[in-house]
């Protein structure tokens, strides 16, 4: 029912953006449980148009099953946008064999890269050549399973302020977990960097600012949980958890058609441009021909 909501009544045409035309996907994932951990634990996985902002694919699973582009639909004009845990080689591949874009964060490591002739692209060195005002932006490869994929880096230095803050933010977690912390990895902390597979027609500025409408998936996951209260759930029955999570998203889907519905309601009752009655109806052509229905 939640599906059925979404496509008929949220899914739309592609977005124009930035001068083009994509079918922009913020994705991501959240755990949802209970508060203080006293039930059940479950993972969604989820994605949403930009600038829509309206859901367009969605799945609820276990936490053992991590995140992934592979989980979603891939079409042609697709950009895929996530953060460091997307930055994996089978994940950029599954999206451009599938005849979409790339937009990931990456680290140091996660993502493995060459250069042209398939040497060792060393990417702390590059960071390194940064200023406040020079934008990096080079070209790499991702070698996997016996193919290169062409990309590029493009990259920034941050302000003095918050590299220290994400210098800071790297140590107490890993301090948090044990885990000893490698001067590059605290030094990298100070640059904000991203692979993607568009082309030179997107300046390195935009990609990065194309990146920056990734928060705003955080900021669907904080509605869900505050609005419609998604982390209340049933603590035993498993099939009942997943249930009452579908439950949930309906609702919130529905009150996503009711305010695309509220945005392109027709107030004389009727719409300008006649349409024949066996044309599709869409959501906006529903409200105008609602009376005669």
């Amino acid at each position: 029912m939640a599906v059925g909501v979404m496509q008929r009544w949220i899914e739309k045409q592609p977005e124009a953006i930035f001068g083009q035309t994509f079918r922009i996907r913020l994705i991501d994932g959240s755990s949802i449980q209970e508060p203080g951990s006293t039930g059940s634990t479950w993972r969604l996985h989820y994605s949403i148009g930009l600038p829509s902002l309206r859901c367009d694919e969605v799945y609820v699973t276990t936490p053992q099953e991590g995140e992934s582009f592979e989980r979603f639909r891939v079409q042609r004009g697709d950009l895929f946008i996530g953060d460091r845990n997307f930055g994996r080689r089978a994940d950029v591949k599954y999206v451009v064999q599938g005849g979409g874009q790339v937009l990931v964060r990456i680290n140091l490591t996660n993502l493995p890269l060459t250069n042209k002739d398939g040497k060792r692209f060393v990417l702390l060195n590059r960071l390194r050549t940064l200023t406040r005002t020079r934008l990096g932006d080079w070209d790499v490869w991702v070698p996997y399973e016996n193919t290169q994929i062409p990309g590029r880096v493009c990259a920034l230095k941050k302000s003095k302020e918050a590299a220290e803050k994400a210098q800071l933010k790297v140590l107490q977690e890993n301090g948090r977990k044990g885990a000893k912390v490698r001067p590059e990895t605290i030094e990298a902390a100070a640059y904000t960097f991203v692979f993607t597979t568009l082309d030179r027609s997107f300046a390195p500025a935009t990609v990065l600012e194309i990146y920056r409408g990734r928060w705003q998936i955080e900021l669907a996951f904080k509605r869900l949980k505050s609005i419609i209260a998604l982390g209340h759930l049933r603590k035993t029955d498993l099939e009942g958890a997943k249930a009452w999570l579908h439950g949930k998203l309906l609702v919130a889907f529905l009150i996503e058609a009711l305010i695309t519905a509220g945005e392109r309601f027709v107030p004389w009752g009727y719409p300008i441009v006649q349409e024949p009655p066996s044309a599709a109806l869409y959501l906006e052509r529903n409200i105008a021909h609602a009376s005669s229905l």
